[in-house]
């Protein structure tokens, strides 16, 4: 909740004025914040990246799909393997030539030169949730001091808005019932000032500052001011007016009509709103995220308007039984969002400036269960990556002819982020946040994929 700091009046109405001024309610993280740490935060670490111009626009959009993708039926088919392992699904020819995905994913298909595909992402945790395809560590790196910071929450800190009423980092992920598989990225040690801003369920509500109207935030504002000149006289050292720009600064976000029009997709050409498609009927959800394409739209509004990085949680992918079902309809309605989000990106000449990748905690087995299923595996699984730096059709890396694990080029979680973080303009080398002790951290531990850049 956006809340004026002072001490509280008691007017003859009964009501706290400094009660009376607070507005809206957003949540970053696990904890509700004021917009006005957020903003302190960002202000209080401004100091320790001088080099980074916070008006460089780059961005990446991260989808994770929840519950772990089955990588031989979407882009390591093995047509080899027998046929308990091979599955039903058939190959289809690519714009590159020598690449094939599945027959679930003709439009990617046609646009194969703008995407890329990792087929040997190795070491993952095996946990359900998505903290890896969000940080690039695994849960027990630095878990003593509060975790590592997701990619969205370094850039908040270490990049900043590029529009001040903006928040430098989103996150779309519909609440799940596996709470995990809807986790926008956390903050870890950076803390949850740099946290995802969430414009689902209340934060919505309170975006459109319920029964405050901009005129009634208006008198606010001028009933603030006057609180200011009163509350000045009484700090010597200037804190309280330092708190007040913050605040003000907040209250402006409320004000602006920019990240409200981005998530109002009502405001979208018709006929773009048509090639992302809603997604539905969603099928398969259980207690995982729905197939959301508008989703998709809206990460690319965001962007185009100033966050740095979107997160959001598509599908519920955990197979164990109807594997194949799952995948025509997950896999039609991904293909559909995602082919529409490059398209759209490169129409409006941002794709070389926003990296997207669709990846999930782990592959599954190869064998095929009794329930016509696929369980868990993490000794490998795959990515699918477009725009920024990355060079498209491409595929790197390989699974055995049963796709058990990486043949040859292993790529780990920290190597993706390096290649992220590259694309983002970002040093992976060198660049680093402070943790709570006062000790730089590298933002990965991996190295950039050479073949992808």
């Amino acid at each position: 909740m956006l809340s004026i700091p002072g001490a509280p009046t008691r007017f003859c109405d009964g009501i706290s004025r400094r009660s009376a001024l607070k507005i809206g309610g957003f949540a970053f993280g696990a904890t509700t914040l004021t917009l006005a740490d957020v903003y302190r935060a960002e202000a209080a670490a401004k100091a320790q990246n001088p080099s980074y111009s916070p008006t460089q626009q780059k961005a990446v959009i991260n989808v994770f799909l929840g519950g772990g993708p089955p990588h031989q039926d979407m882009w390591d088919l093995k047509m080899d393997a027998p046929a308990e392992i091979r599955g039903e699904f058939k190959p289809i020819k690519t714009t590159v030539p020598g690449i094939e995905i599945c027959e679930e994913f003709p439009r990617i298909a046609k646009m194969m030169d703008k995407f890329s595909i990792i087929r040997s992402i190795v070491g993952a945790s095996g946990g359900h949730d998505g903290y890896q395809c969000t940080t690039g560590f695994r849960h027990e790196s630095l878990a003593a001091m509060g975790g590592r910071p997701s990619i969205g929450s370094v850039l908040a800190r270490v990049a900043g808005p590029v529009d001040p009423s903006v928040p430098p980092f989103v996150g779309l992920a519909e609440k799940t019932q596996h709470a995990p598989w809807s986790d926008a990225g956390q903050s870890g040690f950076l803390g949850t000032g740099y946290g995802a801003f969430k414009p689902s369920g209340p934060d919505m509500a309170n975006m459109r500052l319920s029964s405050v109207n901009q005129s009634q935030l208006a008198d606010r504002k001028k009933l603030l001011r006057g609180f200011d000149d009163l509350r000045k006289e009484l700090d010597a050292n200037g804190t309280l007016s330092g708190m007040d720009a913050h605040a003000e600064r907040a209250m402006n976000v409320l004000m602006s009509s920019k990240l409200m029009d981005a998530l109002d997709l009502a405001k979208e050409d018709p006929k773009i709103r048509d090639r992302y498609g809603d997604g539905k009927p969603y099928k398969f959800q259980y207690d995982g995220a729905p197939t959301a394409n508008e989703q998709f739209l809206m990460a690319r509004r965001l962007v185009e308007a100033g966050a740095r990085c979107v997160t959001l949680s598509f599908g519920r992918w955990d197979s164990h039984g109807k594997n194949f079902d799952l995948v025509r309809d997950h896999g039609a309605k991904l293909d559909q969002a995602l082919s529409a989000l490059v398209w759209d990106l490169e129409r409006l000449d941002m794709l070389n400036d926003v990296t997207v990748i669709a990846w999930g905690e782990f592959g599954r087995t190869p064998k095929i269960n009794k329930e016509a299923g696929r369980d868990h595996w993490p000794q490998v699984s795959c990515a699918l990556l477009a725009g920024g730096a990355v060079r498209g059709g491409q595929v790197v890396g390989s699974t055995n002819r049963l796709g058990e694990f990486a043949k040859d080029r292993p790529v780990t979680f920290g190597d993706v982020f390096a290649t992220l973080y590259h694309s983002l303009g970002l040093n992976p080398e060198t660049t680093a946040v402070v943790d709570p002790t006062g000790r730089p951290q590298h933002v990965t531990d991996g190295k950039v994929i050479s073949e992808l850049v």
